[in-house]
């Protein structure tokens, strides 16, 4: 299948290394493995490899950073049309973050195996979105036709989701593991059954674990299960996670929260493919399709020592971003109508709109729950009132609160420095007076936000370390 691209012509592979031999095997190894489906080229130089990026071809570069003079001059290789995998033979994780900030795809240190070779190429094209695609001419009726609104669970007709409904419609047949990110209530979980239900056949088992929601001592039971007597509670024989998803689709949500030391049993399974119950001594051969995602910023947590750069290099083959709603404002409106149509029905209720003051308040606000904020803001309303077009007072009481912040003077926030509050202080001032007003109750307060009780408690945490950027 020849994904992203408009024809079934072979990719373009530009291979960039002074180093004859590594060209040699690189090069063979594409021939040999790919059965036409890529087609190599050796550029010995960085003077060749600016040339290729002129061409206008699309393609994929591997380049050796030793080679074209480090991360910092991938920017000299790229194009919109190219995708770049940065090699090294001093590869570190410093180095592999450092080339994924400038440009690159992916990283590969040396030796490099020709079968994981083949494997990230096909990646590499998998992550090419509609845009790299030259649009063909077309006709009047057909330029006149409206981008998909909704796709798989999903509502919009934003650029944002039209590249990522491409992506997931590009990648969902193949077996490699995909890695989502994006803020939370954005949709992630969404997008993980939108892969596993264009993967094929319907009757695939899709298992779900939230690795922030089980307590640590419990969840390498959920994922591997656990033999009779394992431990204090086990009583009989528990078929975990990734057994019951044998044949389908394995997502692990908010992988990034996973403990340290279930990452390196995790590692193992994903590379062999085998696990072994807590407690037995079998060995279980299971074939399933990784899917993860999180919250958070994955070389941040790298950085930080939390999350283990081998385990994520294995699951990050196939990225897909969320956009937060407030990047995609002209999704909003038709959002909330359907929630609104859906939880009208649901309750009995005659809304069918909304009135043009309401309306602006919707949009206007910045929803930072994203789509789970407004899901929820429309139901609550829906269940309280009722009426032909939801008005702006039916509205909760946080989105006046939003409205008032965006057109609030400028908060002070250091010494001679003025300018608004960074959503990060925002985030806590809410949070703090949410817990406050519900004497320390924190399932009250997240009740009352809309947001989890693990969600406080994570967001706590944070305060205590150093903002993020």
């Amino acid at each position: 299948m020849a994904l992203g691209r408009p024809s079934p012509e072979p990719v373009d592979v530009f291979i960039v290394d002074a180093d004859p031999a590594q060209c040699r095997a690189l090069a063979g190894a594409i021939a040999d493995r790919s059965v036409g489906r890529f087609s190599p080229r050796v550029c010995n130089s960085p003077a060749e490899a600016i040339g290729v990026a002129r061409d206008g071809a699309s393609a994929i570069v591997i380049a050796d950073l030793d080679t074209i003079g480090g991360a910092e001059k991938l920017g000299e290789i790229a194009g919109p049309t190219r995708s770049l995998i940065a090699t090294s033979a001093r590869g570190s994780l410093n180095t592999a973050v450092a080339a994924v900030k400038a440009g690159a795809v992916d990283f590969m240190s040396k030796p490099i195996g020709a079968a994981a070779l083949i494997e990230r190429l096909e990646a590499a094209v998998a992550t090419w979105s509609d845009l790299r695609v030259v649009p063909q001419p077309r006709s009047p009726e057909t330029r006149a036709k409206p981008a998909a609104t909704e796709f798989a669970g999903f509502i919009g007709a934003s650029p944002g989701m039209q590249a990522v409904y491409g992506q997931i419609r590009r990648i969902a047949q193949s077996k490699a593991p995909v890695f989502i990110t994006g803020e939370s209530g954005t949709g992630k979980e969404v997008a993980a059954e939108a892969i596993h239900t264009h993967a094929g056949p319907t009757g695939r088992p899709f298992v779900a674990i939230n690795c922030s929601a089980i307590p640590k001592d419990l969840m390498e039971s959920e994922i591997f299960g656990h033999v009779r007597g394992a431990f204090t509670g086990a009583a009989e024989n528990r078929t975990g996670a990734a057994e019951l998803a044998d044949g389908g689709t394995l997502f692990l949500d908010e992988i990034a929260e996973m403990d340290l030391g279930l990452q390196a049993k995790l590692l193992r399974f994903v590379q062999s493919g085998t696990l072994r119950r807590v407690g037995g001594s079998e060995l279980k051969h299971v074939d399933v399709r990784f899917v993860c995602a999180t919250n958070r910023d994955p070389f941040v947590e790298i950085e930080g020592g939390r999350f283990r750069s081998d385990l994520f290099y294995r699951l990050h083959v196939l990225p897909i971003h969320l956009p937060p709603l407030r990047e995609r404002r002209e999704d909003i409106l038709p959002l909330a109508r359907a929630f609104l149509m859906r939880f009208s029905a649901e309750e009995g209720r005659g809304f069918h709109g909304f009135d043009a003051e309401a309306e602006a308040m919707i949009c206007g606000y910045s929803w930072p729950g994203n789509v789970r904020q407004l899901q929820n803001a429309i139901r609550r309303t829906v269940v309280l009132h009722d009426g032909s077009l939801v008005e702006a007072a039916m509205l909760p009481e946080s989105l006046t609160g939003g409205r008032a912040a965006a057109s609030a003077e400028p908060i002070t926030l250091s010494a001679g420095q003025s300018g608004p509050a960074t959503f990060r202080d925002q985030e806590r001032r809410i949070i703090e007076a949410a817990i406050a007003a519900a004497s320390g109750n924190v399932p009250r307060a997240a009740a009352a936000l809309e947001i989890s009780a693990s969600t406080i408690y994570r967001k706590v945490k944070s305060w205590s370390e150093p903002a993020r950027r």
